[in-house]
């Protein structure tokens, strides 16, 4: 006899498990301490005007797949009516089945619009879209009660050191009950190469930073008064999109040159760029160690792959790939050049590419102090890993090379309100690995050590290692 599709003892494929999930994990606070999430939204409690808006706007996972079945692009990003592209999604839904979106689909479906009684397909769209858009009508489904609906305590938007945070701001004045802060990502000017374009940004710098930037000196001023903005305005923690690290050697006085060279809008070679890039990563980490952040650093991706798509739709829009760049050697460089200055963060390491999961696993192990408990930490899968054989490897990677049980936990890296899904997707994983081990033999039958490890992971831990303060 074949199981119910996602009923409350989905995934959990044992006794032990489902106690696990059930007990221990489900009831626990969310702390998604990585998402892309507007906040301007949270800061105004916006309303969604339908599920197009709330489930498709942004969400090139679900654009990829409507390509991939055919969908012409005015469906996902193009001027289509909304109800077109829901129907549009629709279509697509029953071809997504071995794909985690076809999963996802259904869970947010069930949470929090409580659809548990048919599956999105085009003979359920419309019905479906209406009853959805009823709901999303209340003030119950507004962004802020959405944040409730799924228990979340905290929330890390990202933003770069142009962003003024006055949203932020709001949030805090406002006094919500949900623990809104930012995340500083200021690597758009590393991944910049041609001499227009990174004077463009450094002329925004200066203007955020009132500063006049003529010199490297001036530059790192106008970065660091960025940095203390942040500081002041809640952030804790930074975060660096790279293929990867970039560790190639340097003087002051090449940099120094370079940067010259670069205000005087001469183009530099790769040797050049890497270097300045090198130098400049060094010194916001600095930044960050000086001031207890926690760094992030998200390696491995591809972008932007696609040159015609990219030129006529722009960045974030699903033409991305996992990157086969090499990690290792420049990442244990890095690294070991701010530990042997003792000016080594908090940090978190995400690969993209599988192949370099127990790299990772490993990195970890070689820079912990003793200071704190998992003060270096293999970040939850990532992107393409974000699925159930990605979760699955990342946790066995972990737990055989390190201690799963210092993990940090779970995030969505998502800019839709209702991807929380992905934190019980999680769990449920995570309760049934560990439910099956005990079932074998392997762990203990003992729920209050191995329950008090899946709350840890679920919420306790990100608590504990992140600076951020919680209300």
């Amino acid at each position: 006899m074949s199981k119910p599709f996602i009923d409350k003892d989905f995934l959990l494929q044992s006794r032990a498990a489902k106690k696990l999930y059930h007990e221990y994990a489900a009831d626990m606070p969310i702390y998604d301490y990585h998402n892309h999430l507007p906040a301007e939204q949270i800061a105004n409690d916006y309303q969604f005007k339908n599920m197009t808006e709330l489930w498709l706007a942004g969400d090139h996972y679900k654009w990829r797949a409507m390509r991939t079945n055919g969908v012409d692009e005015k469906y996902c990003t193009g001027d289509a009516s909304d109800r077109e592209k829901f129907e549009n999604w629709a279509q697509t839904v029953p071809y997504t089945i071995g794909n985690p979106l076809y999963h996802w689909t259904h869970m947010e479906l069930k949470k929090p619009f409580g659809i548990t009684d048919m599956l999105l397909n085009p003979q359920t769209s419309e019905k479906i879209y209406d009853q959805c858009n009823q709901l999303l009508k209340s003030p119950d489904f507004s962004v802020r009660n959405l944040l409730k609906k799924f228990n979340v305590k905290v929330v890390c938007t990202t933003e770069g050191p142009l962003d003024t945070l006055e949203h932020h701001k709001k949030i805090r004045q406002d006094d919500f009950e949900v623990n809104v802060h930012t995340a500083f990502r200021p690597d758009r000017f590393l991944v910049l190469s041609d001499a227009v374009s990174l004077n463009e940004w450094i002329d925004r710098l200066a203007e955020a930073a009132d500063v006049e930037i003529k010199t490297l000196s001036d530059f790192l001023q106008a970065m660091k008064k960025r940095h203390d903005y942040f500081h002041e305005n809640g952030c804790r923690l930074s975060d660096y999109g790279l293929e990867a690290v970039p560790a190639e050697n340097y003087t002051k006085t090449e940099v120094e040159k370079i940067f010259a060279d670069i205000r005087a809008g001469k183009e530099q070679f790769y040797t050049e760029l890497q270097k300045f890039r090198s130098a400049m990563l060094y010194e916001c980490v600095l930044m960050d160690a000086e001031s207890g952040w926690v760094m992030q650093l998200h390696l491995g991706a591809l972008r932007n792959v696609n040159t015609r798509l990219f030129r006529s739709l722009g960045p974030d829009k699903g033409f991305d790939s996992i990157g086969d760049y090499p990690q290792g050697l420049a990442l244990a460089k890095f690294l070991d050049s701010l530990d042997t200055n003792n000016k080594l963060p908090k940090t978190i390491l995400y690969n993209l590419n599988p192949a370099d999961n127990e790299l990772f696993a490993t990195m970890i192990g070689n820079f912990q102090d003793g200071s704190i408990p998992g003060k270096i930490q293999y970040g939850s899968a990532w992107w393409f890993l974000d699925q159930m054989d990605g979760m699955k490897k990342q946790i066995k990677a972990l737990s055989s090379l390190g201690l799963l049980s210092r993990f940090v936990g779970m995030l969505t890296d998502s800019r839709s309100f209702v991807s929380f899904s992905r934190h019980e997707y999680f769990r449920r994983i995570l309760c049934n690995m560990l439910g099956q081990d005990i079932e074998k033999g392997l762990l203990p039958n003992d729920f209050e050590l191995i329950g008090g490890m899946v709350q840890d992971i679920c919420f306790n831990n990100a608590a504990a290692y992140f600076p951020m303060q919680i209300d």
